[in-house]
């Protein structure tokens, strides 16, 4: 259940509050989170989707003698990015992230794109450009907080997560409710696995994802996710061991439990999957990799 109504100010923890954008669906859970961190100058991760209500609510929560010195944007999909701009113009903060929504793209990711696969989910903003770039460890130090970039590409080449102290801001690539949704071209899933990798080396105590609820317990998601990902693998390849078979087949055979309004999005994550397996040399398609073609093992 959605803790406090859309565009409520809520305190999670001291220096910590959030607002939940109105705009609650099946990509997005009850909406996404826009946090506020400090006080005094505060910084904003992802202010969200572009809607009036939530820009008015985030400046709203602004206490008498706050302002807003930084907003951080930890990917440029629909639901997180488009308000960044308004707010940068209404309060003077630069914008940081990773880079623009084609930033991080692997390589095998761009020729797909090329083939003309359009992305999947909760929608690109292509019209994002930050003020600023992060790289991967950079550091932002402001009044009384300080927070280190992440480059996290996998649900988009983009994605960035922020350490702040002993938890981190994942935005959409740990989530307690759902895994991340991998839509090629703009998810890669030998990114996300090497993303998810890369954050299991550290300890934080906490999550707070992008949507939904902190993740209390950081270590079993991390392995859950992993563990989600390596079995997908193997009922893909044991799929594959009866014979060839193209995206829809596979996806209707292994999200067989799965509603039919989230039929696009899991053979969005067969897909990524089977490039994967492409570029392991253990899967090949024939003829162009797209998102038709029949594949096989090799």
């Amino acid at each position: 259940m959605i803790p406090t109504a859309p565009n409520t100010v809520e305190t999670l923890q001291d220096g910590l509050r959030r607002i939940i954008a109105s705009n609650p669906s099946p990509m997005t859970y009850w909406g996404t989170n826009t946090y506020i961190v400090g006080h005094n100058s505060v910084v904003v991760i992802d202010p969200g989707p572009a809607d009036p209500a939530h820009m008015k609510a985030i400046l709203g929560a602004l206490k008498p003698g706050e302002t807003i010195s930084h907003i951080l944007v930890t990917h440029s999909h629909l639901d997180h990015s488009p308000l960044a701009a308004p707010l940068a113009n209404a309060t003077g903060a630069p914008v940081y992230a990773f880079g623009n929504s084609n930033a991080g793209r692997s390589d095998i990711m761009t020729k797909l794109a090329k083939t003309g696969l359009m992305g999947g989910g909760e929608g690109v903003d292509h019209e994002f450009a930050p003020d600023e770039l992060l790289a991967d460890g950079d550091t932002i130090v402001g009044d009384g907080w300080k927070i280190t970039a992440l480059w996290t590409p996998g649900h988009l080449g983009n994605h960035l997560c922020f350490v702040w102290g002993n938890s981190i801001f994942t935005g959409d690539h740990i989530m307690g409710w759902a895994s991340s949704l991998v839509s090629p071209p703009d998810g890669d899933l030998t990114d996300f696995m090497a993303s998810t990798r890369k954050l299991a080396k550290l300890s934080p105590k906490l999550y707070y994802p992008a949507h939904g609820a902190p993740v209390l317990d950081p270590a079993a998601r991390i392995k859950w996710l992993l563990d989600h990902r390596l079995n997908r693998e193997s009922a893909i390849i044991s799929a594959l061991s009866r014979g060839e078979a193209d995206v829809i087949s596979l996806a209707k055979l292994i999200y067989s439990d799965t509603a039919k309004t989230l039929m696009p999005a899991a053979e969005r994550n067969v897909l990524a999957h089977l490039v994967d397996l492409v570029q392991k040399n253990k899967v090949t398609a024939q003829g162009t990799l797209k998102k038709d073609a029949v594949f096989k093992l090799l």
